[in-house]
């Protein structure tokens, strides 16, 4: 896998060259980023990629913690909803 196969636009890139970004920019670049990132891309390994390669920006940048949010395990897919859940009140 390589950087220019995983973030092709450059979204990530410029997230770390932005002075003063805020966490919630940084969230809406990694949501457009990850919409985005072709499907044969592990996401999982794509974003281990990223925070290597940008491992000299400051441990506390916006992005660098978005990112690493990513990594944390995706909850369970729960089905909701229904006639036998509204039933169940």
């Amino acid at each position: 896998m390589d950087l220019s196969d995983i973030d092709r636009r450059g979204l990530i890139r410029e997230a770390y060259r932005i002075e003063g970004i805020t966490k919630g920019e940084c969230r809406s670049i990694f949501l457009d980023w990850a919409i985005n990132l072709p499907q044969e891309h592990d996401s999982h390994a794509a974003i281990l990629l990223l925070i290597e390669t940008y491992s000299a920006a400051p441990e506390d940048h916006p992005m660098t913690t978005v990112l690493r949010d990513g990594l944390a395990a995706r909850p369970e897919a729960k089905r909701r909803g229904g006639r036998k859940a509204r039933l169940a009140e």
